[in-house]
């Protein structure tokens, strides 16, 4: 089917009628491609079709027999003019000699718009619009091409300079960004600080007199920081120091009451079934009593069948390890051993108190779980034994060389304390058990410290005993500083005021005075099993030492005398200090609650 022109005239002077005088001397225009023939331009279509081509160059179809515009005709090129503007509009219709009322048309519309601006700098500003297509039966050819000539002038008079304003918009190159020059107009972009004057001696000057010689590197402190220096210097190991030796007189309250009143308390039992010869089944207090004793009796009798003099030939005589090693490593078995026999001795008590409430029918079963538990904690405490007596020794060693090895062990031991809690992060619960163990330890070393003096008394010649007070006092004064050095600066780094402590101290005094049964957890915990069976096994040839040669009964009627006299010191002892912690303990929970009431 021939393509048709329907007597329209489609040109650039459509657009070019628009243009200003100064833009039609820019370039030539570009001429319109050669029609050819209508089968030639049918292949050519449907191939790229086929390719999947969708906006082809634009041509303007031309009658047959017609010239195509802008060929052989220089004069009339003249009006199309346009720095490289194109337009143009494409009807492309197809039909089926088997189709006689159907007919399809596709209406390419295409606007490209250029312009070339010749500059110094040869700059490039390129503007395209298109449109799309648009469906027409064969009756609608007229329409299609006024849409295009429509589209044609809104794309020309988009582009022409008067409709923005009338100011060209040119795109000029940006001046290249010297860095030297900048550097030098903003000198402190860097953050550098520029000096007027690079005099050595108006620099002296300058530091001589511009303020506090360590201005640059430390600020000013303020009333904080006062504080926090008073309460590392003062409040802290006060409180601190005051808390340990509260604890310490409660752990010997214990102690004191496993030597005296747990024996009174067997007594009076035995005396009971004596004088009633009526057996009942005794409560779990007896029975805890019961289980206490026999861990109490077979510790000492397992330590006196230990030679200590050979243990203490052994640990000084070897070359190996140094005997600041052997005490540190005796230390965490220390340490290790309390904490299981805290559970065992527990795990006892309770095994004790179902024994005494149980059926008749479970009365075997109980039975056989106290005495498990009742072997279980002797093992436990005859090892706890051997590790606090071994510690001992080697303190006695130390002690007792002339090579500086107690300072040696003081500083090794306490300053290795030091660095395993004073850089970590403490809670205020944490703190409060290691303020605990640190009575604990308090308490052991003074056990140590007896057992030393004991073997001293035995086997000491000439004058040791002044000796021996400056070695105390040393290793006293060296626990006290240590623990004082700890726990300031732990309250330091970890941020706990003083009064923390106080709360300590309170929570020890409501303890003592059993004013809180349902809470336990922040209670001391202190087993004074092993300490008792390494103190006894100390004593005891003390003691013998004492007995007057004679017969048999006649040595056994002095033991039986410093026994009731040591018992009786003790108990008055026991009552001393139980009446005393009493007192202070009632003193100081008073004065808490009249603060707080104040505060409030």
């Amino acid at each position: 089917m021939s393509l048709r022109s329907s007597g329209r005239q489609l040109s650039f002077e459509l657009l070019a009628g628009d243009l200003t005088a100064d833009d039609a001397d820019d370039t030539s225009p570009r001429s319109l491609p050669d029609t050819t023939s209508d089968g030639q331009r049918r292949r050519r279509r449907r191939s790229k079709r086929k390719r999947g081509f969708r906006s082809p160059p634009i041509e303007e179809a031309a009658s047959e027999g017609e010239q195509p515009r802008g060929e052989g005709k220089g004069d009339a090129a003249a009006p199309f003019r346009v720095p490289d503007l194109r337009s143009s509009a494409e009807t492309v219709c197809e039909s089926s000699e088997a189709e006689r009322s159907a007919a399809s048309c596709v209406t390419y519309v295409g606007v490209e718009l250029r312009q070339r601006s010749i500059s110094g700098s040869a700059r490039v500003v390129a503007a395209s619009a298109e449109d799309g297509t648009s469906s027409c039966g064969s009756s609608t050819r007229e329409s299609a091409a006024a849409a295009a000539v429509a589209v044609a002038d809104v794309a020309a008079a988009a582009w022409r300079p008067e409709a923005n304003g009338g100011v060209k918009k040119k795109l000029e190159k940006e001046e290249s960004l010297d860095w030297e020059k900048y550097m030098k107009e903003n000198s402190t972009i860097l953050g550098e600080v520029e000096r007027l004057d690079n005099s050595p001696l108006r620099y002296f000057l300058g530091e001589l007199y511009g303020g506090n010689s360590l201005r640059s590197t430390i600020a000013v402190g303020n009333e904080k920081k006062r504080q926090r220096v008073y309460n590392t210097m003062f409040h802290v190991p006060w409180r601190c120091e005051r808390l340990i030796v509260a604890g310490f007189f409660v752990c010997l309250d214990s102690f004191l009451s496993l030597l005296t009143i747990m024996p009174a308390r067997i007594v009076v039992t035995i005396w009971r079934l004596l004088k009633t010869r009526k057996f009942l089944r005794p409560n779990a207090a007896d029975l805890s009593d019961y289980g206490c004793f026999i861990v109490l009796a077979l510790g000492v009798a397992s330590l006196q069948m230990i030679d200590i003099s050979l243990i203490y030939h052994v640990i000084r005589g070897q070359g190996t390890i140094k005997l600041y090693v052997v005490y540190n490593v005796l230390e965490i078995f220390d340490k290790l051993c309390q904490s299981f026999g805290e559970d065992v001795l527990q795990v006892l008590f309770n095994s004790a108190q179902g024994l005494s409430t149980c059926s008749t029918d479970n009365v075997t079963f109980e039975l056989m779980q106290f005495l498990l538990d009742e072997a279980i904690a002797v093992v436990a405490f005859v090892v706890h034994s051997f590790v606090l007596l071994a510690q001992a020794i080697t303190l006695s060693a130390c002690i007792i060389a002339h090579n500086n090895a107690l300072l040696a062990l003081l500083v090794s031991n306490n300053f290795a304390e030091i660095k395993s809690n004073v850089f970590k992060r403490v809670s205020k619960e944490n703190l409060h058990n290691l303020v605990y163990y640190d009575i604990i330890e308090r308490f052991h070393i003074t056990a140590f410290l007896l057992f030393v003096l004991a073997q001293n008394i035995l086997e000491a010649e000439g004058p040791w005993f002044d000796s021996f007070l400056i070695n105390a006092s040393l290793v006293f004064l060296c626990e006290v500083l240590i623990d004082a050095i700890k726990h300031s600066f732990l309250a330091k780094f970890n941020e706990i005021k003083p009064v923390a402590y106080s709360e300590f101290l309170e929570d020890l005094c409501k303890q003592i005075l059993n004013d809180k049964p349902d809470d336990r957890q922040k209670d001391l915990t202190f087993i004074p099993l092993a300490p008792a069976c390494v103190v006894i096994r100390v004593l005891t040839p003390v003691y013998a030492t004492l007995l007057p040669a004679g017969p048999f009964i006649w040595r056994i009627f002095w033991i039986l005398l410093w026994s009731v006299l040591t018992y009786f010191m003790l108990a008055i002892f026991k009552i001393l200090v139980g009446l005393i912690l009493r007192c202070l303990a009632n003193w100081y929970v008073n004065l808490r609650l009249k603060r707080k009431q104040h505060v409030d």
